[in-house]
């Protein structure tokens, strides 16, 4: 099985362990990020090793449904994916696609409950 697939198998079980919590939104976030940060330093280990490689768009979703944070923890502990220019544009663009969705999702449920 590839490398790949226990990633994603990781963030199936995730999502829905989080759903049996009273506050599922939190300890989603805690939880994706603490993935992120663990897949970034195995990915790193893969990298000094020269086994299989977890793929770029795999780190860049990751970063995108929320584990950004740990993206960027991973990437300076483990000095893992910093020199790569075009990674670090297509992820600086997830962690913004992110925040936005954050704010018009917020916008949108609480935003017009104000008013």
């Amino acid at each position: 099985m590839k490398i790949n697939h226990f990633c994603y198998l990781f963030l199936a079980l995730l999502s829905a362990g989080c759903l049996y919590f009273p506050n599922p939104l939190w300890l989603w976030l805690l939880l994706v990020n603490l993935l992120t940060l663990l897949i970034y330093g195995g990915d790193k280990l893969a990298a000094c090793k020269g086994w299989q490689r977890v793929p770029e768009i795999t780190l860049l979703l990751f970063g995108l449904i929320g584990g950004w944070l740990g993206a960027i923890l991973g990437q300076q502990l483990f000095r893992h994916k910093t020199q790569k220019q075009p990674f670090k544009t297509y992820f600086m663009l997830s962690v913004v696609v992110n925040l936005l969705a954050i704010l018009g999702a917020g916008y949108w449920f609480y935003g017009r409950m104000v008013v």
